[in-house]
């Protein structure tokens, strides 16, 4: 039960965030604001856009929250930079992933920045949408979105008219989806987030330059490629689903990769260490992991997933798997941050306005999980509920 002390400590708390990101912003006003639109996208609102969000803050009309994302003067980059401190101080751990992935927005119309007919895994198909491509971070103690970046399709980049008409800055141009997510993990390592890994599905994890910047970094990484990834093995290089299937029976391991909304997260797992090319950072290795499914698809065919992984020498195979079971983190954020704070409920067409939006519901998701991960357990159910040829490797037995 939510005790008086309790809703004390979590508007105390909602307070000292606030303080943290004042700064940002030049004037009383638009300050007072963003503080409005971040309760509203906190509270039980059907549907967070800007008419129930100035209803919510007890404005006639939505032109004050209209002119907070569109026109005001405030440091959108610096907020983020604020609440991605917030998080690290608060569930920081040595032991910390980083995750990058996109999410859809559905859009009607063309005018909004980057929108475009284009593929959405949110959606499943290709639909009239933007995507965004986010950081999110991942320990024991919990996990938020840490950063953001529109992805502007070269459609839109090449055409310098219609990205003015949407306020896309002159020096924005096209950079594709791993680029995107190299800038996002090199400010939050760059700003000293404590991380260990990176993970990332398979549009980052076929990207070479994505994977050689991680080993340069020195950060290590799980990250998921397709069946015919290339391997490098002693005998040359094979098919990832090639090397997999000469596995031993005793490589396979029965073993949780963490906790889904349905309990643990169940499947059989190999790892192997692939053979040493000079290229590597001095004292690590690289691996292929693979992952298989308990029961059989429609077809009755056991489903498989592959891995390349990049880490210091010896490191633990339930390590890996770990770091592989984190990557679902970024969606349940996704799905928290668009349920309980308004991440895709936004009305905006400007570029600018879209970070000023995505931002502060960032800030709120972040909110949240630190709430959730520090507060008492009747307060943080309080903010839940606002909710080939044979290739020698070393396999591991």
């Amino acid at each position: 039960m939510l005790t008086d002390d309790d809703l004390a400590a979590w508007v105390a708390g909602l307070d000292d965030l606030f303080a943290l990101v004042a700064g940002r912003f030049g004037r009383v006003e638009p300050r007072r604001r963003a503080r409005a639109y971040v309760r509203g996208l906190l509270a039980p609102l059907a549907v967070k856009n800007g008419w129930t969000l100035a209803e919510a803050a007890g404005d006639a009309t939505p032109d004050g929250m209209q002119r907070l994302l569109n026109n005001a003067r405030w440091d959108a980059g610096g907020v983020r930079d604020d609440v991605r401190g917030y998080v690290a101080r608060h569930l920081g751990a040595a032991d910390g992933v980083l995750v990058v992935d996109e999410t859809g927005f559905l859009k009607k119309g063309t005018r909004s920045a980057g929108v475009q007919r284009q593929y959405s895994g949110t959606a499943g198909r290709i639909e009239n949408c933007q995507l965004g491509v986010f950081c999110a971070y991942v320990t024991g103690k919990g996990r938020a979105l840490l950063d953001r970046e529109l992805y502007l399709p070269k459609s839109w980049a090449e055409d310098r008219d219609r990205c003015r008409a949407a306020a896309v800055p002159d020096d924005a141009v096209f950079a594709t989806k791993p680029e995107l997510a190299r800038l996002m993990l090199g400010r939050a390592l760059d700003a000293g987030v404590p991380a260990a890994w990176v993970t990332a599905d398979e549009a980052y994890g076929r990207d070479g330059k994505f994977r050689a910047w991680l080993e340069q970094r020195r950060v290590g990484y799980v990250v998921a490629v397709d069946s015919r990834q290339a391997v490098p093995g002693s005998a040359g290089t094979s098919r990832a689903d090639a090397l997999t299937a000469h596995a031993p029976d005793q490589a396979w391991k029965r073993r949780s990769c963490g906790n889904g909304s349905k309990g643990p997260r169940v499947f059989d797992w190999a790892a192997a260490t692939l053979p040493e090319d000079g290229s590597e950072p001095a004292g690590w290795s690289r691996y292929l992991l693979a992952r298989r499914s308990l029961t059989g698809n429609g077809k009755g065919e056991l489903e498989l997933a592959y891995y390349l992984c990049c880490a210091p020498a010896g490191t633990p195979d339930e390590e890996l798997i770990r770091v592989a079971g984190s990557r679902w983190a970024i969606e349940e954020c996704f799905q928290t941050a668009k349920n309980e704070t308004g991440l895709d409920q936004y009305q905006v067409r400007r570029y600018d306005a879209w970070y000023r939006h995505v931002t502060l519901a960032m800030l709120a998701h972040a909110y949240l999980a630190v709430t959730a991960a520090t507060a008492p357990k009747a307060l943080a159910a309080a903010s839940s509920r606002s909710r080939s040829a044979r290739s020698a490797v070393s396999w591991h037995t």
